[in-house]
Order: structure tokens, then sequence, then C-alpha cells
């Protein structure tokens, strides 16, 4: 349980953080208040299984994050888009600050020094690239929105986990420069046999070499351009990206 609070308060803030960089003037309302619905089922949810799995209290912040959420929805519905921006930007910091407390916390240790940068990253990645696939879908109720939107989206995700790939690259070294167990995390076959190999190697072609494959693959079909095409391509990256994470979070729990 403890996993699975850490994994939605992590895809929580990407998704949130992703609204944050979206251009509300390029993007209908209608965006903004959908996908603040769906943050606000994933706080709620991290909320309620955090009573028991989180530190005392810590439930709160998931369950802030929520009402925060709820608000902004009511103001995008309500086309105020400053309000609107500011309770995207309170969501994204509340479960910016949960996912942080539980990875302090223990709830996914993650060796290497990395600290809680290495679980606000994997949120990034996770959220960005679902924003992106949902991004996408919108313009069959907006066709006539710019594709540079979800060009430049697919940009940042793309910035992001070449941030993520240097950080696990670089434990991975020091882990084999120092001569000690490398962790499953960052992609070293520790000696668990070959179900941890699977799952190392699960892990690196999912999220680490599939994953920017098919970002780059969405990103030149838009060139056509054609926005079904990329959105399906994005599906799949999306399905890419929560098997990485998920799987990156196992093993480093274990």
């Amino acid at each position: 349980m403890n996993l699975l609070v850490d994994f939605l308060c992590r895809f929580g803030w990407g998704l949130a953080a992703a609204l944050v960089i979206t251009p509300a003037t390029l993007v209908p309302a209608g965006f903004f208040r959908v996908n603040l619905l769906v943050v606000l089922g994933i706080a709620t949810f991290a909320a309620l299984l955090g009573v028991q799995a989180m530190p005392p209290t810590t439930w709160v912040l998931p369950a802030a994050a929520a009402a925060a959420a709820w608000l902004g929805s009511i103001a995008w519905f309500a086309e105020r888009i400053s309000g609107g921006r500011m309770f995207c930007a309170a969501t994204a910091i509340l479960l910016a600050t949960a996912t942080a407390v539980v990875h302090t916390a223990g709830a996914a240790p993650e060796p290497g020094g990395r600290g809680a940068a290495a679980a606000l990253l994997s949120g990034l990645v996770t959220g960005l690239t679902v924003h992106g696939m949902l991004l996408g879908h919108w313009y069959l109720n907006a066709p006539g929105m710019r594709v540079d939107v979800l060009r430049r989206l697919i940009d940042a995700t793309l910035a992001v986990w070449a941030a993520q790939f240097a950080l696990v690259a670089g434990s991975t070294v020091a882990a084999w420069a120092a001569a000690a167990p490398v962790t499953a995390q960052d992609g070293g076959a520790a000696a668990a046999g070959t179900t941890t190999l699977a799952l190392v190697s699960l892990r690196w072609l999912a999220g680490l070499v599939g994953l920017p494959v098919l970002l780059w693959m969405a990103r030149e079909t838009l060139a056509i351009p054609n926005t079904q095409s990329a959105t399906g391509i994005l599906y799949v990256a999306c399905l890419a990206a929560i098997l990485g994470e998920l799987t990156a979070q196992l093993l480093a729990a274990t």
C-alpha cells in the first residue's frame, strides 16, 4: 500500500505540474477543468489510503491537494484563468511536498543519495507523458488548437526524461566505480536471480530506452501533422512510462 500511495502522489504531482506549464491562452479552459478533476481523484485516493500507510497527519497533504484541485476545476468552469492557474500551482506544490515527505519517510526508499529529487522526476516523467496523451485527445474537441502546443509538451517530457536518465546513469557508474552492489532502480543486475534481472531489464527497456523513442515518434508524427496518430503513439508511451516507474519503485523498495 505504501508503494501505491507513493506512486499516486508522484503521478498527481506530475499531472498538476503539467497543467501549470500548459499555456492557458492556447488550450481551452475545459481541458484544465477535466484534468484537474482527474488529479482530484488521484489525490483523494492517495489521501484515503494514506490514513493508514503514511506517517501521522501526512495524509492531509494529498487531501489539501484534492481540495485545491476541486476549487481549481470550479475556477476553470467559470473561465477564471488567473484563479485556475493559481489552484493548479497550489495543487502541484502540495502533491510535490507529499511526494517528498512519503519518500523521506521510507515508503519507497531509493538508495544512491538522490533523495526526493528522483521521486519528483519520476512523477514528472509519468505525469507529463499521460498529460500529453490527454492533450492529444483534446484536439478532437478543439480541432483548431495549435499543434505546437503538444509538440512543446513532448519536448518538455523529453527534457525531464534526459534529467532522469542522467541521474540513473550517474548513480550506476558511481556504484560500479565503488565496487558496490548496484540497486535494481539504477539498472544494476544485483545477485537476486533471474526475476530481478528480468525486472531490471524491463525498467531499462520500458522507462529508460523505449519511452524516449516513443516520444520522438509522436513528435515526428506531428510534423505531418496527424494528432490522432501521435496520440495513439502516446498511449503506448504512457504504458511504457507507468510500467517503467512502477518497476523502478518495486525494485528500489525490495
